[in-house]
């Protein structure tokens, strides 16, 4: 690690506390939901942050266990019989995430349109809002990190809040109370007169929020004990002696079994998948508009999965929840990365009691203001500026996600992308008005730069509505490249001009042998100019 890495370290440190108190109750959450020990989330957000943070390049981005994976993880402890034989399944998927990586396979995440990466933040945005809500009026059933819009605990993103509005026994007052005040502080610390103060520059909101979360509920537990948050309600930490909650890999028993290998194919794809999408949007919201290297970062996150495995982790992937609050935090290098894996580390170690007395309404607070800046009406009204073509797998990424999940939703989304593009191109294989023709002039197509297989319907739906003793340019001096199947139906096409009393010329084609079509065109337009001059006379 280089001496530079500490420079920010002003603006780092701050944004790795935040990072670090998200991502405690992420991990504990995502381990619950993954029917895996708890300790095994808590080692996966340790590596993803101390050991894939060192080793990505992502300036921003932050790696631990991803709610994207929970689903596979509990399935498949159950298709292989104990979770420690899943552990081999996870270094099997780390070591393909180190071999894409070398293969130079993290290219794919350039095919993603940035409609549909700008859709999949916003939609996060608005997923994490949905899911805070209840945590904010204290009903914590459903446990962090569960983002799928089906949850854990038999309800869905929108019913649960059904059950908070009728069941007003739900309601935990104290953290109604301590979220208010939370969210307060936030909005007021993003006013602009209190920027202006170098005190509020030098503190983060987010972390005044926590102190403040912990010191109320103290003073609650001590004068309105009734309405002080508990059990639940509070982040927990395992206290136990931890070397023996450690959980290793099952070798013996997983090596022969094939489905160790398809599960370990299935989590290096997935992750990989959403480890790209999560960085090249994180690069996206980056301030300084840096580009990380995507097959660094599935070296990265091959060798954190390798070590997560050995160790009793769960998969890691870049997450976009963790990365956008580094980023809303202020965090300005991959040090504020690292640091957060170190402060989980130090925490579980020395002080988890402190720790658990931090209410969840606090962090459902931080992550509203999260939301609500990946999903700002602002990012809405650009998007529909840049047109229907932009708009609209924005739209339809953002629905996806909230009742999907999020690679679910990027699929639909990218389905809905490539449609348009390929009715763009169904429509565009040539510039040709037929309201902008005149009548007795030559009908002129000019061929765009690049005609693919794409275009042959439309090419070939043009060509045949031609009206027979018409005058046609075929003009391909623009034309780059064009298929043979495109080629054919214009060679098609000119074999049956005669037939149709048709005549063509066509130009561009130096590589395409049509005999004297330019000697032809003239000829029949000279005497086709006779044979009318006869008739006049």
């Amino acid at each position: 690690m280089s001496d530079g890495i500490f420079k920010n370290l002003k603006s780092d440190g701050p944004a790795s506390l935040i990072v670090f108190l998200v991502a405690v109750p992420l991990c504990l959450g995502i381990a619950l939901a993954s029917g895996a020990p708890a300790l095994s989330g808590i080692i996966a957000g340790i590596i993803g942050g101390l050991i894939v943070g060192s080793l990505s390049n992502s300036p921003l981005g932050v790696s631990g266990p991803a709610a994207g994976l929970a689903t596979i993880v509990l399935d498949n402890i159950t298709v292989l019989g104990s979770f420690e034989i899943l552990l081999v399944s996870v270094i099997i998927g780390g070591v393909i995430q180190l071999i894409l990586g070398f293969l130079k396979g993290g290219i794919i995440g350039y095919y993603f349109p940035n409609s549909i990466i700008k859709g999949m933040l916003s939609a996060i945005g608005i997923v994490i809002f949905l899911k805070q809500v209840p945590h904010a009026f204290g009903y914590d059933k459903d446990p962090e990190g569960d983002l799928s819009f089906d949850q854990k605990d038999g309800e869905n993103s929108f019913t649960e809040w059904y059950n908070i509005a009728e069941h007003l026994d739900y309601v935990e007052v104290g953290a109604v109370l301590i979220a208010a005040i939370s969210l307060a502080i936030l909005i007021l610390w993003e006013a602009s007169f209190m920027k202006k103060l170098k005190i509020f520059q030098l503190i983060q909101g987010p972390l005044v929020v926590v102190v403040l979360g912990i010191v109320i509920n103290n003073i609650l537990s001590t004068w309105f004990p009734e309405i002080a948050l508990s059990g639940k309600h509070l982040v927990s930490l395992p206290e136990k002696n931890l070397s023996s909650e450690l959980t290793f890999p099952d070798f013996a028993n997983a090596l022969s079994n094939p489905k160790v290998y398809v599960i370990g194919g299935i989590i290096a794809i997935v992750a990989s998948l959403e480890t790209l999408l999560c960085l090249e949007a994180t690069d996206k919201m980056d301030p300084d508009k840096r580009i990380s290297d995507p097959n660094r970062e599935l070296k990265a996150q091959g060798i954190g999965n390798i070590l997560s495995g050995f160790i009793g982790g769960l998969p890691i992937t870049q997450v976009i929840v963790r990365s956008s609050a580094n980023i809303q935090s202020g965090g300005k290098s991959k040090l504020s990365a690292i640091l957060h894996g170190g402060f989980i580390l130090i925490s579980l170690i020395a002080f988890p009691q402190i720790l658990n007395m931090l209410p969840k309404a606090s962090l459902a607070a931080i992550l509203f203001v999260v939301g609500y800046k990946l999903a700002k009406p602002s990012t809405f009204k650009a998007m529909y500026a840049k047109g229907v073509r932009q708009f609209i797998p924005f739209v339809v990424t953002i629905i996806a996600i909230v009742y999907t999940d999020l690679l679910i939703g990027i699929g639909i989304g990218l389905c809905i992308a490539v449609f348009i593009i390929l009715y763009n191109n169904f429509r565009t294989p040539y510039f040709f008005r037929p309201e902008n023709h005149v009548e007795g002039e030559p009908i002129v197509l000019r061929l765009s730069e690049d005609v693919t297989f794409l275009n042959k319907a439309a090419m070939l739906s043009t060509l045949q509505s031609i009206p027979n003793g018409a005058e046609v340019i075929i003009d391909a001096t623009q034309n780059v490249r064009i298929d043979d199947d495109v080629l054919e139906i214009i060679q098609d096409f000119e074999g049956a001009c005669k037939n149709r009393n048709i005549l063509v010329e066509i130009k561009g084609f130096d590589f395409i042998k049509l005999e004297n079509a330019h000697l032809a065109y003239q000829k029949a337009v000279v005497d086709n100019k006779l044979s009318k001059s006869k008739q006049i006379d």
